[in-house]
């Protein structure tokens, strides 16, 4: 009787080892996993600049190309009846990723 109890704890405890083990290794796995698709995510991110930024540009809104100093174009618009929210905002630069983005911005800003 005592050594099949005894047989019976030690492939107890071998299968409780053994399913452990398996997690641990899944879990690395994962990690490993996530960890890579997040380094290749902001690799892609840095190197993705906006195509445009708009931002204020004297008492105008101010549309720059990438990262240039003098807007391409200034669009009329009265800044001050914006919200505070939108005039910081404009402070910091919106960024916009194509031209059907800039196009509904500058509707929605002007209309």
């Amino acid at each position: 009787m005592k050594t099949g109890n005894a047989k019976r704890i030690f492939f107890t405890m071998l299968a409780a080892l053994t399913i452990s083990g398996f997690i641990m290794i899944c879990s690395m796995g994962q990690t490993v996993h996530r960890h890579r698709l997040i380094t290749k995510t902001e690799a892609i991110a840095a190197s993705e600049a906006p195509a445009y930024i708009i931002r204020e540009y004297k008492g105008k809104l101010g549309v720059f190309s990438g990262n240039s100093d003098r807007p391409f174009r200034t669009v009329e618009c009265d800044l001050q009846l914006l919200s505070e929210y939108d005039r910081n905002q404009l402070e910091q630069g919106i960024e916009l990723a194509d031209e059907a983005e800039l196009r509904a911005y500058i509707e929605d800003m002007t209309s």
